[in-house]
Formats: structure tokens, sequence, C-alpha cells
């Protein structure tokens, strides 16, 4: 393969790559729990909570709150799963072009 085509070949993944990360950026991961779900972006950001109770006894706020990190949790590592899936691909390529 001659420099030029590598040189092509390089441009065209670093704007694949920037496209994947425009489209996770763009993109909304939801986590829940019982009574918590909550929505991010792909920046990592909390968009939304919504507790999905009509009624929450005051002893349950402690309860509640555990309830809360995991559902966030959960849409972190939704968004994580989702960036290997469009971005791990680009690691094994660099990977075998060395």
């Amino acid at each position: 393969m001659n420099m030029q085509a590598i040189m092509m070949q390089a441009k065209k993944m670093q704007k694949d790559i920037e496209n994947a990360q425009k489209e996770l950026e763009n993109s909304v991961y939801e986590g829940t729990s019982q009574l918590v779900s909550v929505k991010i972006n792909g920046k990592h950001e909390l968009i939304s909570v919504k507790i999905n109770s009509e009624e929450i006894d005051k002893d349950d706020i402690e309860m509640l709150e555990d309830m809360f990190l995991v559902a966030v949790n959960e849409a972190n590592k939704n968004l994580e799963d989702d960036k290997q899936v469009k971005l791990g691909k680009y690691g094994k390529m660099l990977n075998g072009m060395m």
C-alpha cells in the first residue's frame, strides 16, 4: 500500500470517528431502578430524572437515593457500552496498521 492510500484511509477513519462521536453526543441513554429512571446524553450530562412512585415515605429517602445512584450508573454504563460498539473498531484498526 502506498503512502497516499494510507493517508486517505487515515483521513476517512478520522472522519468516521468524528461522526461516531457526534452520534454518541446526540444520543440519549436511560437507566432505571424500581422507583427512579434517569436519562443522560452522550456527554454524561444528566438530562432527566423521574421518580416512578405516587408517594414516597420519609423513611424511604435513603433507599430512593440508592436507587437514583443505581439508575444513573446504569445509564452511564449503557453509554460506555454503545461507545465501545461505535468506536472500538477504530482502536483495532489502528493497532493493525502499526
